[in-house]
């Protein structure tokens, strides 16, 4: 009898640990998708954004409606491109992080701009973004981040003495959040994936069309190891739209699409 009970016993463990999909006890969580984030708007001085401004852009605009309306690319294909060599821009400081970003040992702030492209729109993600980092009022690296415009987390996976930066972006479509999220390094100035991670939540509930529902990425890591980066692993849940919600596991790996 006492057999028989330890064995429901295990059996009912295995069974809850694979429908809920627990993160091993040896894994550290970098991130949770399930839970609402605040945004949080860096506290940058009026100076130190135009200090950045400055040395980032050769001209650029402050005020939208100073965007000339009738401003044509010429026969360039990318108008995103040509608006930036135009001036016909309007940047602005959308987060910020402070680290050692391109080399062991630096004291740095890596800045993330959303450019603003005159007249970009919904199908341009509303223009470009790009991670200026700067040691002091130096400027040493400024790069594209392909539209990633929030950092989620800053780390030293590796324990190299050089910090990565786990970063998202989002856009909403007729009802629909959809947040892809990437880890990114900065070594020697210059942009490389580490992990894509893709889909990291799909928030259709304000849709409230039949068969809605949220699916989110809980991203973990196993131990540090100095000089070797730890592969990253995404457990995937979701829930119903309606009342309290109650995640469940569905995946690991990254999130597959409806």
């Amino acid at each position: 009898m006492k057999t028989q009970i330890l064995l429901l016993a295990l059996f009912l463990l295995f069974f809850t640990s694979t429908l809920y999909g627990q993160v091993p006890k040896t894994n550290q969580i970098l991130a949770d998708f399930r839970t609402d984030k605040a945004s949080v708007t860096p506290k940058i001085s009026k100076a130190t954004e135009r200090m950045v401004l400055s040395k980032m852009f050769r001209r650029y605009l402050t005020d939208s409606n100073k965007c000339d309306s009738n401003f044509e690319p010429g026969n360039g294909n990318d108008y995103l491109a040509a608006a930036r060599k135009a001036g016909q821009i309007v940047p602005s400081i959308v987060d910020s992080a402070q680290g050692s970003f391109t080399a062991p040992g630096q004291t740095q702030t890596a800045y993330v701009v959303s450019v603003s492209e005159c007249n970009a729109s919904h199908a341009d993600n509303f223009g470009t973004k790009r991670i200026a980092i700067f040691a002091g009022n130096q400027l040493v690296a400024d790069v594209d981040v392909d539209f990633k415009d929030s950092i989620i987390k800053k780390t030293d996976l590796n324990a190299d003495g050089v910090d990565e930066l786990l970063m998202s972006s989002g856009y909403m479509g007729q009802g629909e959040l959809v947040e892809s999220a990437a880890l990114l390094g900065f070594d020697n100035g210059k942009m490389h994936v580490i992990q894509d991670l893709g889909t990291v939540n799909d928030d259709s509930c304000a849709s409230e069309l039949p068969g809605s529902s949220a699916r989110a990425s809980v991203i973990s890591f196993g131990g540090i190891t100095p000089g070797q980066m730890p592969k990253l692993r995404m457990d995937n849940y979701k829930t119903a739209c309606k009342g309290p919600r109650r995640w469940r596991f569905f995946s690991t790996g990254k999130m597959p699409e409806q």
